[in-house]
């Protein structure tokens, strides 16, 4: 019987299978690397073993240390989330030769799914329909475009899309890194590349004794650079075309289960096109990212069912009936209008003020919080940047979208850019509300639109407003002396005072001059202060019809300011009075985007190079990220070597353009 749990995983997954153990009494384990010895996972188990080093491949990969760590603390049962080691056939081997119990499917079927080149052929051999193998070789004109895949692994780590005939060698090359890098294996094979199918995949449950459960499907179309951004249940697609295709889908999942004679929890992955035709993608033998949106739409707990089945219980005969709908969303620390660019730093606050419940399963209309971070916690260059998964559950899917996009619109989340506006104008979108949600989502409506801002320039400005405000406040509070004169107040007329502060590319001035009768807001008229503390300000703001009053809470972080209010929220960086001529660097500087390990040099200096040349390679966060000249030019300076580690805003390299060359 199962007593104690390690989880050989980190961040939200671990949380998530601990929320679980502790509701079925078991006792748990974390392990954590030294990046993440301060991680809330590492807090919320009973006992926590160190695992020595940063990076997956000195830790969490480590099969060997993972197994140790289960029989120094006593733990008979693994559970290996998902990423990492969760689908590899060695680990699961080494796990049942350690005495351990093993939550997950038999080391066969692993085997099995764990080459998708070889799973192809055995689901098409067990009548599931295929997207033929393309050697990549081999590949002609006539079959593009393809997209290379990793055979091992997932979460869109060694995919690459291919156009053209003479970009696949170097896009073969890149998939390959990239796979070895995440998984361990740098196989990858091609496939005809669909523009605009639809990501279905089918929740499957088998128990020892026979019973092969289909429990509902997902759609998970909207994408970014292969990883999923949106999941929800049911598909909106199924749902058009009727439930003639929902039991086509759930008997070639039970197919593809049966055939390798699967045990647990898995999905069934499937590429769909508008008429409801579909082709078998990969089998994921383990928990999915998304599986909270199938517990919400079927009242299951999916890790307890894992844990029971891998103590030997059996299924009932027919699975739970599907209920209402739910949406998740991939919460990620990553700049959507620069290429999506992965942040890394401290998230200084993440609040959802408004959520039901965490790591529960949704009974009524509600907002689901699974995270693994928590109020100052490091993002780490090491790991993947999500940082949360917001699920909500509503009667219908409107009611579920509404929910979720008011959800994250009104979180606080400080420190670190992410695609949190993204995510809202998904929701809302009229194309997505009408469930037009293929893979070629961002294509169509446009990514620059869809990366935009919530809050307007009008919501800046009063923004703003706010920030300077609360920053007088405080000055107020912290005065030595005459603290309780307004700030800037003069008993005969004065000059107004200045702040400035930056909003994406926009620069805001707010002028105030403390009156008798209140602050005056140059740049506002008609504007009146009602309130203001450090932390919170009110605001009388004139309207058409009269004044309207809005509330900001107002949060600063050294010279870093982030407003939130009902408006929308707002990042401001304050800009100093004077400029240190130690921060200036020299023009045609490309500064390093985030921290990373330059792993390719592509020029050197003293070459002539063009705009969107390549110059070097960064390694960040488990992909690779190409820093490309700015303009023509001559490269005039090259500041790294490849192997070397870089931090956010080092200077890797110079372009002097012709302007700059005159100027010289």
């Amino acid at each position: 019987m199962i007593t104690h749990v390690l989880v050989a995983n980190r961040g939200e997954i671990a949380r998530r299978v601990f929320a679980t153990a502790r509701r079925m009494g078991l006792s748990t384990t974390a392990v954590f690397s030294d990046s993440d010895a301060s991680a809330p996972h590492v807090a919320e188990a009973d006992v926590a073993v160190r695992l020595p080093g940063d990076t997956p491949g000195e830790t969490y990969l480590r099969a060997e240390r993972l197994v140790q760590a289960a029989r120094s603390t006593g733990a008979d049962t693994i559970h290996p989330g998902y990423g990492f080691l969760s689908e590899n056939a060695a680990f699961a081997q080494a796990v049942s030769d350690a005495g351990l119990r093993w939550v997950g499917p038999p080391v066969q079927a692993i085997e099995s799914m764990g080459s998708k080149v070889e799973a192809k052929k055995l689901m098409a051999d067990a009548g599931v329909p295929v997207l033929a193998e393309l050697d990549p070789d081999s590949v002609t004109e006539s079959e593009l475009p393809v997209l290379v895949k990793a055979s091992a692994g997932g979460g869109g780590r060694g995919m690459r899309v291919v156009r053209a005939l003479a970009e696949l060698p170097e896009q073969l090359d890149a998939a390959r890194r990239e796979a070895e890098s995440a998984f361990g294996d740098p196989t990858v094979f091609c496939e005809r590349y669909l523009e605009a199918g639809r990501h279905i995949e089918v929740q499957v449950l088998a128990d020892a004794h026979g019973t092969v459960w289909a429990l509902g499907e997902r759609e998970c179309s909207i994408q970014r650079r292969h990883q999923k951004v949106v999941e929800e249940a049911p598909s909106p697609l199924v749902e058009r075309i009727g439930p003639q295709m929902r039991e086509r889908l759930f008997e070639s999942a039970r197919l593809a289960a049966s055939a390798i004679g699967y045990e647990g929890a898995g999905t069934v992955e499937f590429l769909a096109d508008e008429r409801g035709e579909f082709f078998f993608l990969e089998m994921n033998t383990r928990l999915q990212v998304e599986h909270p949106v199938t517990e919400n739409t079927t009242g299951v707990d999916l890790v307890r069912l894992q844990l029971q089945i891998a103590d030997g219980h059996a299924l009932p005969a027919e699975p739970p009936a599907s209920r209402g709908h739910s949406i998740e969303v991939r919460l990620y620390a990553e700049d959507p209008a620069h290429d999506w660019r992965p942040q890394s730093g401290t998230l200084q606050r993440i609040e959802f003020g408004n959520t039901a419940a965490e790591f529960e399963v949704l009974s009524s209309p509600g907002v689901r919080l699974d995270s693994g971070f928590a109020d100052g916690d490091a993002v780490s260059i090491h790991y993947d940047p999500m940082l949360a998964k917001v699920i909500s559950f509503g009667e219908n899917r409107e009611e579920a979208a509404r929910l979720l996009a008011a959800s994250l619109a009104r979180a606080e989340i400080h420190g670190l850019i992410t695609n949190r506006d993204l995510l809202v104008r998904i929701l809302r979108h009229p194309a997505f509300l009408a469930g037009d949600t293929d893979t070629a989502f961002f294509d169509r409506h446009g990514l620059a639109a869809l990366s935009q801002p919530l809050a307007s320039d009008d919501t800046a400005d009063l923004a703003a407003v706010a920030a300077a405000m609360a920053a007088a406040a405080e000055n107020r509070l912290t005065a030595r002396a005459n603290a309780r004169i307004p700030s800037g107040w003069r008993n005969l007329p004065s000059v107004p005072q200045t702040k400035t502060y930056t909003c994406g590319n926009r620069e805001i001035d707010v002028s105030y001059l403390a009156k008798r009768t209140g602050v005056e807001i140059a740049e506002h008229p008609g504007l009146a202060l009602v309130e203001a503390t450090p932390t919170r300000v009110v605001l009388d703001v004139p309207g058409e019809h009269g004044p309207v009053r809005r509330s900001f809470d107002v949060a600063r972080y050294d010279d870093r300011v982030h407003v939130d209010s009902p408006l929308g929220p707002v990042a401001l960086a304050r800009v100093p009075r004077f400029t240190d001529p130690a921060d200036l660097v020299t023009e045609g500087s490309l500064l390093a985007p985030m921290p990373g390990k330059v792993i390719r040099l592509a020029a050197a200096t003293g070459d002539r190079v063009t705009a969107g040349q390549p110059i070097l390679w960064l390694e960040a966060m488990k992909m690779e990220h190409t820093v490309a000249a700015p303009a023509d030019g001559l490269l005039s300076e090259l500041n790294v070597v490849a192997g070397q580690q870089v931090e956010v805003g080092t200077v890797l390299a110079v372009v002097d353009t012709p302007d700059t060359e005159e100027k010289a």
